[in-house]
């Protein structure tokens, strides 16, 4: 899932729309984990990673030629990387790990990305961290360590744990590419040259592809149709409705819902019961999150 950010904000009020769009969003991001877990092993982390995105880049193909924006050369060099990053490199390394972590602890380790942008923040803005903000990192890093230690047999290192660790890495390098971006162009249109840029380097990967989906059973060719259509194009298009009625920051405080949804949704779909261990690290995780947020808007 991507932060995408924009500093345009409805405050003071209940805005039912803003909310609505925000549980959907929820609820949509945190399925994509449990599905994402259902459509591997008859389609490999590349080959699923294809089926999502090319898909969504030709919906997005199709939204730009209705509502054609050609963002500026620097503005198009931001999103081709970030696009890159967040499309291809993300969804591999997401994919890959969650072979053998489960649903639930994969969706906490992808929200320490807060953590990442404020240490992306501090070296190339010159933010300040503090005290408190090496603290929050610590405890988020430290529950990401419990929850690769907690998803094996018994206490023993997942290394899966790290490549999904990666991936919420190039989110967060994504989100502070975009940033500048959002505030000249429309979110959406943002989204749309993010899902089809991101989906090129995927397209050598199509045939075999095809060959995957020919031979899948029809659980996996519906949980491939359901990422495209429910996490992706829908939770991409909530999501920026969200952004744009409520602050950057208000809006990216939902996002802590994910990672219990997801285990809900997990343990009642696929019966996946989160270790002591990685319950505890799950909690540090989230936890080091909220710590590095509340020291950056001091």
């Amino acid at each position: 899932m991507s932060m995408l950010t924009s500093d345009v904000g409805v405050k003071g009020r209940f805005d039912l729309v803003a909310f609505s769009a925000v549980v959907v969003t929820i609820i949509f991001w945190a399925s994509s984990f449990v599905v994402i877990r259902i459509c591997l092993g008859p389609l490999t982390p590349i080959e699923l990673a294809t089926a999502r995105y090319v898909t969504a880049g030709v919906v997005a193909l199709g939204y730009l030629a209705f509502r054609w924006s050609v963002p500026t050369r620097g503005d198009l060099l931001r999103i081709s990387i970030a696009a890159i990053l967040f499309i291809a490199t993300y969804a591999v390394l997401l994919n890959t790990g969650e072979q053998t972590v489960p649903a639930g602890p994969a969706s906490f380790i992808i929200n320490t990305m807060p953590v990442f942008t404020a240490l992306i923040a501090m070296f190339a803005l010159g933010e300040r961290f503090g005290f408190w903000g090496w603290i929050g990192t610590a405890v988020s890093f430290g529950g990401v360590a419990l929850i690769a230690a907690g998803t094996g047999d018994g206490f023993s290192f997942d290394p899966n744990a790290m490549l999904i660790l990666g991936a919420a890495l190039c989110s967060a390098i994504a989100s502070v590419l975009q940033k500048p971006v959002l505030g000249r162009l429309p979110a959406l249109t943002v989204t749309a040259w993010v899902l089809f840029i991101g989906s090129i380097p995927l397209l050598p990967a199509v045939p075999a592809t095809l060959r995957a989906l020919a031979a899948a059973p029809a659980d996996v060719n519906w949980g491939v149709a359901y990422l495209v259509i429910f996490p992706t194009a829908v939770g991409y298009v909530t999501w920026a409705i969200a952004l744009k009625r409520l602050s950057a920051a208000r809006a990216s405080n939902f996002l802590y819902g994910v990672p219990p949804t997801a285990t809900l949704i997990g343990f009642l779909w696929l019966g996946e019961t989160p270790s002591t261990i990685g319950a505890i690290g799950g909690a540090l995780a989230i936890f080091g999150v909220v710590v590095v947020n509340m020291r950056r808007r001091k």
